[in-house]
């Protein structure tokens, strides 16, 4: 018996979000020798880290409504091969300048593709499904750092950084090519679905045209007193989370005296315990839901992860040996990542047919807080002496987005013009 064509949209939107982190995370497991070849600072680095969340925050929202308006197939296939080109272009750079250059455009790149997907899980995936399909989609982003941290050493060992840029980038363009002969924005498109799936896939939800959605103007959309206090919250839980993707290597390698590759294997724990949050929130999302708890289902999941995130930031400070300290940042970045699958499911029901532009600009804010912390870290570093003050700023940022979510009544549809 075949798949199901939404099953198969699954696989293909996981592995997009696996390889969205592979070619995100490359630059932090590659950071020693891109370091000693460019003769850049911590501090440079960071800003080059910095840079990438930047572009990816700035081009959140119109790439979210390119979504709505173009559809995911066009949209998320120019989005692979945009920064697949950029991932090489990596491997071009000379200095501190250039490599800043190229890490904004790659954001730039990368932006619409949560959006995008968040576009193509609307049309294809009912309503009681939606929880555990986008917990599923941030789990696969999880192993894709994951698995890089460890792989990634191992590649550059063999072929030299450069030449690792140069082959994710072939990867993508792979995907890419893939994902335009085989997808279709509309559902009832696809020429291999059945009428019971198309029946399945268009219950609970108003039916609307792939393309070409009624506008949502950005002044309305901003009067929002909901989507403040999601952009708020998503800011928190990336604080928490991009720490993970960019400085959780280096941090883990110096303080506690580790070989590169040894390194990656510890850094690579606190992204499991995040898929396994993902995994667990969409399915505690979905159940909430099904039993008719359809606010609740979003609430409690996301209040439960904060809470546990800031528990984990601080019991891992001053832990004496490596494995508490990352059993403690495992903790923590399990509950950021319960925060996902809620928060993009609220995302998707507040926005309807602009699921796209909504769910972009509260990605938008939280890649704010991204760049944010991937320069923050390494100058509370040289202020403080130590990364207390950093943990304990994360750690109450994430109890001001249990704050939000207290706040944030049911889900009410943002009307269009």
């Amino acid at each position: 018996m075949p798949l199901p064509r939404r099953a198969l949209v699954v696989v293909a939107t996981f592995l997009l979000a696996f390889l969205l982190y592979v070619d995100r995370v490359c630059i932090s497991t590659a950071k020693g020798p891109i370091v000693a070849e460019l003769g850049l600072s911590d501090a440079q680095f960071g800003w080059a880290l910095s840079a990438f969340a930047f572009g990816y925050a700035l081009l959140q929202t119109p790439s979210g409504m390119a979504a709505d308006s173009m559809g995911a197939r066009r949209i998320l296939a120019f989005i692979v091969t945009a920064w697949s080109v950029f991932t090489g272009l990596t491997a071009l750079a000379w200095n501190f300048t250039s490599l800043l250059v190229i890490r904004f455009l790659f954001g730039a790149g990368e932006a619409g593709a949560f959006p995008g997907i968040a576009r193509a899980v609307f049309s294809w995936i009912p309503p009681r499904e939606r929880g555990l399909v986008k917990g599923i989609n941030f789990s696969a982003s999880r192993l894709g750092a994951a698995v890089t941290m460890p792989l990634l050493p191992m590649m550059i060992a063999a072929l030299g950084w450069k030449a690792s840029f140069v082959l994710l980038m072939a990867v993508g363009f792979i995907w890419a090519a893939v994902w335009w002969l085989w997808f279709r924005d509309d559902p009832a498109a696809h020429p291999s679905i059945s009428a019971a799936e198309l029946a399945l896939i268009n219950s609970g939800r108003v039916t609307v045209p792939a393309s070409g959605a009624p506008p949502l103007p950005l002044g309305r959309m901003m009067r929002s007193g909901a989507m403040w206090l999601m952009m708020a919250q998503y800011f928190a839980g990336n604080f928490t989370f991009f720490f993970c993707l960019t400085w959780l290597f280096p941090y883990v390698q110096k303080t506690y005296g580790l070989a590169y590759t040894e390194a990656g294997f510890y850094a690579m724990i606190p992204l499991l315990a995040g898929a396994a949050g993902n995994i667990v929130s969409g399915w505690l999302v979905d159940a909430l839901y099904r039993a008719g708890r359809a606010d609740l289902s979003r609430r409690l999941p996301a209040i439960i992860g904060f809470a546990l995130a800031a528990v984990g930031l601080e019991m891992s400070l001053g832990q004496a040996n490596v494995v508490a300290a990352v059993a403690w940042l495992s903790l923590a970045i399990f509950g950021a990542d319960m925060t996902l699958s809620p928060s993009w499911s609220y995302c998707i029901d507040l926005g309807g047919p602009r699921a796209g532009q909504v769910s972009g600009t509260m990605n938008m804010a939280g890649n704010l807080g991204s760049a944010i912390v991937a320069i923050a870290f390494p100058y509370l570093l040289q202020w403080t002496g130590g990364p207390q003050a950093f943990f304990h700023l994360a750690a109450a940022l994430n109890l001001i987005a249990i704050v939000c979510w207290l706040g944030a009544g049911p889900n009410l549809k943002l009307r269009t013009a």
